[in-house]
């Protein structure tokens, strides 16, 4: 617990950033705050704030001298590093748009993405520089820079004047899996990544005041907005964003032992993983704060341990890629290692933030009854890149509907029951099953496949291909495995493979998905994990 004189300074600390909604109005406000204090340490670069806004305004300066404007696409395709967050903040402060790709993507993966967002330059991350004889020919590309070619040419190139970007211009595009076997680019904002800061400042919540000694751990991957969406938080905060390439359990102890990290974001598995890593008893976490979690709720069981070991306060975030992350809370006095019906929950809507449950008819429906999570704040997307029938579909008068079943209590709790959409969440990483089915079809043996999410103790939910085979032909599970595995990402290719003689369906053919789950899913509370 904070004193009253300590979260008084905080409070009055934070509002003074309270109006600042661009990269451009951040880094020059910390540059001239705290010019020397650590911004961004990584693998690759250490920076100021002052070297930071100087190194983002000469990345603004030398892609607009290459030709790109306001609204051009640059991709990254890498883990994640300072090279990436300072090309992404001198993008933005131009309003050049960042398409951060999952590096955990199949290459075929990687450039659809690339070439659908129509990207004009392409950054390649350390140790991806042999990615430039493959994606690196994406068809509008002018160029592919490895990130040594981007240190020693973008980052330090001469700094000329240029026209700031305005907080509703598109910044950022992050790329969901998608429901057709493609994913969406979701186009974010500045005024989405920054806009409920000053809301939340009437009275906000000790764990959202850091002091000045404070760091913050990226650890998450980039191309999500739990990996990116840290990065922008440091900013925010002023605080030292100590990057780490890609999760790794001995280095996120060294940066909590050795780098001055209080909190973090992580899913479940991860907290998991953590746990049983030899290195973890040996581990000071004494400066550990808050640890912050979403894809999940936290098992009781978890969660004690999890105590123990760490003695931090928990926060669980419920939210997704449209809405720019976080639209609810559970905050660390609704977890109870003794548990409790809270922590079933999603939490409660953020300050600035709008929930309802809608029904079928597109109506609010009363407390307790299970409808369609639907949200309304500042932090919901611009819309689906090039995707105007989707946008319209996900978003109505300001509204975008979650895909997510669920409903309210009497004290405002949002409970997540099922998904309306097929969306299965594996390890914190989003799958569709449309994609892993596109990944299945031409196998020589399989007729037919559908795709469904099943319980699993380690990652919350696993793969599970449900195949038909062709007449007269077998199929062998580990072929069907191996065959997705050559065109898909590692995460996305089914743990298990079961075989039958037809897919369930309704009388206009659509696979009845439930029907398939429902064996896998008996007992337990809630249709999700």
């Amino acid at each position: 617990m904070l004193d009253q004189k300590t979260y008084d300074r905080l409070l009055a600390k934070a509002k003074q950033t309270a109006d600042l909604f661009t990269f451009d109005e951040f880094l020059l406000y910390w540059a001239k705050d705290r010019p020397e204090k650590l911004a961004l340490e990584g693998d690759d670069l250490r920076f100021s704030f002052a070297e930071m806004e100087d190194a983002t305004a000469r990345v603004a300066s030398a892609l607009l001298e290459i030709g790109l404007k306001k609204g051009d696409r640059i991709a990254w395709f890498g883990k994640n590093s300072v090279t990436y967050f300072t090309l992404f903040f001198g993008a933005a402060r131009a309003g050049i748009v960042m398409v951060p790709v999952g590096w955990r993507l199949a290459e075929p993966e990687a450039a659809f993405i690339i070439d659908n967002a129509g990207a004009k330059l392409l950054f390649l991350g350390d140790g991806f520089e042999a990615c430039i004889n493959t994606i690196g020919h994406c068809h509008n590309l002018i160029r592919t820079f490895t990130s040594e070619e981007a240190r020693r040419e973008v980052l330090v190139a001469p700094r000329t004047e240029f026209s700031p970007s305005s907080s509703d211009e598109a910044i950022l595009q992050l790329y969901t899996s998608g429901t057709t076997g493609h994913p969406k680019g979701v186009v974010l904002s500045s005024r989405n990544l920054f806009g409920l800061r000053k809301v939340d400042l009437d009275n906000p919540p000790e764990y959202n005041l850091w002091d000045e000694d404070e760091s913050v751990l990226v650890a998450m991957p980039c191309a999500h907005i739990g990996g990116t969406g840290l990065g922008v938080m440091a900013l925010a905060l002023g605080l030292p964003g100590v990057i780490l390439a890609e999760f790794e359990p001995s280095r996120v102890f060294d940066a909590i032992e050795n780098r001055g990290v209080t909190g973090f974001f992580i899913v479940p598995a991860a907290l998991q993983i953590l746990l049983n890593h030899p290195d973890c008893a040996k581990t000071d976490f004494s400066r550990i704060k808050y640890i912050l979690y979403g894809a999940s709720p936290i098992p009781l069981e978890l969660l004690r341990e999890c105590i123990a070991m760490f003695g931090a306060q928990f926060v669980q975030h419920y939210g997704m890629t449209e809405t720019t992350g976080t639209i609810c809370v559970l905050p660390p006095e609704d977890h109870s290692v003794e548990g409790n019906k809270r922590m079933r929950s999603a939490g409660k809507p953020l300050p600035g933030v709008e929930v309802v449950i809608r029904g079928a008819d597109g109506k609010d429906l009363p407390t307790g009854e299970i409808g369609e999570i639907v949200t309304r704040s500042s932090n919901n997307m611009l819309g689906y890149w090039n995707l105007p029938e989707a946008t319209a579909a996900t978003m109505k008068n300001g509204w975008v509907a979650t895909g997510d079943l669920g409903y309210m209590d009497q004290d405002g709790y949002v409970y997540i029951y099922d998904r309306a959409k097929d969306m299965i969440i594996t390890g914190g990483e989003n799958v569709y099953p449309a994609e892993v089915e596109s990944g299945i079809y031409g196998h020589p043996d399989v007729l037919e496949v559908a795709v469904i999410g099943v319980p699993d103790e380690k990652w919350g939910e696993a793969v599970k291909a449900v195949c038909v085979p062709k007449p007269g032909a077998s199929i062998d599970p580990d072929s069907v495995i191996n065959w997705a595995r050559e065109r898909l990402a590692r995460f996305k290719v089914p743990k298990s493979v079961d075989v039958i003689d037809s897919l369930p369906r309704n009388p206009s053919g659509k696979i009845l998905r439930r029907q398939l789950r429902a064996p896998y899913w008996a007992g337990y509370d809630r249709q999700i994990n």
